[in-house]
């Protein structure tokens, strides 16, 4: 495996084990993800103005979700983490939003093909059938082809940094590490969407104008089978959530309705940290 910052044995966060069941209960783990755009006014007082879009919840980032019809080669269970999914294109805008409304500030289409990101985000997750809404406020990254290429660019190596040192090693992992590939589980989240949807990222580029039939690699309605198609793999990207703050607010019963505030409070000198909690009316 790649260089990786992580942590030694440690427990879930508190949240952890309530937010996944719920997550499993809900029929389509759908939830709307918020970024920041570059305003489109110069004028503007502000510099972003907030893009929404729903998602789907593609899980924790080292523990992908089983799933029969995935022929992908699995990783070793090493690693676990409290770092929620999804899978994008690189050709959304979102994806350009975590890189331009990050620390780095990349602008150019160049810039942003690769692993990397890092801007600010919020994820909203509402479970009708429990009365529950969760709330995370952090950063999010992108995971690309390049997260372990022959050279590591700033981007993989913040990627690798902000994401390991989020990562756990669990009890029993701690001598198959090297066994443990960051591709692998690039893939891995491939091999877990349909053939469907993986052959939505070769479809025509998202949001340009329709301007006569498109050419023949970009379709839409296209299947792939093919876990190494060059083309939906070249724009196919997962984003990893690195939450700061989560807040679980229950309001199933009117009586006791109450919102639970968890922080991360990380150590100065090594970025590791513990969550606190705090109770809060909703």
């Amino acid at each position: 495996m790649s260089t990786t910052t992580h942590t030694r044995p440690s427990p879930a966060a508190p949240w952890r084990s309530a937010f996944e069941s719920h997550m499993a209960e809900m029929p389509s783990p759908e939830f709307v993800f918020a970024s920041l755009h570059s305003s489109p006014d110069s004028k503007s007082p502000t510099p972003y103005v907030p893009r929404l879009r729903f998602c789907i919840y593609r899980g924790m980032w080292s523990q992908l979700p089983e799933n029969k019809h995935n022929d992908a080669p699995k990783n070793p269970r090493v690693y676990d983490s409290d770092l929620p999914t999804f899978t994008t294109d690189v050709r959304m805008q979102k994806v350009g939003e975590l890189f331009g409304s990050s620390a780095g500030k990349a602008t150019k289409d160049e810039q942003v093909q690769g692993s990397g990101g890092g801007g600010p985000c919020e994820a909203v997750y509402w479970i009708k059938e429990k009365g529950m809404q969760w709330r995370m406020k952090g950063t999010a990254f992108i995971v690309a082809p390049d997260i372990e290429g022959q050279e590591e660019s700033s981007g993989v190596r913040t990627v690798k940094s902000e994401i390991g040192g989020r990562m756990r090693v669990v009890e029993g992992g701690e001598d198959k590490e090297g066994d443990w590939s960051w591709a692998t589980e690039l893939t891995g989240h491939f091999g877990n969407c349909s053939p469907g949807m993986r052959g939505s990222w070769k479809n025509p580029p998202p949001g340009t104008p329709v301007k006569g039939e498109p050419d023949k690699d970009h379709q839409l309605a296209q299947k792939v089978t093919d876990l190494h198609d060059p083309i939906a793999r070249s724009n196919f990207r997962v984003v990893v959530i690195k939450p700061d703050e989560v807040e679980a607010t229950d309001i199933s019963n009117p009586e006791t309705a109450r919102r639970r505030k968890y922080t991360f409070v990380a150590d100065a000198q090594d970025g590791k940290g513990e969550w606190t909690e705090e109770e809060l009316w909703p």
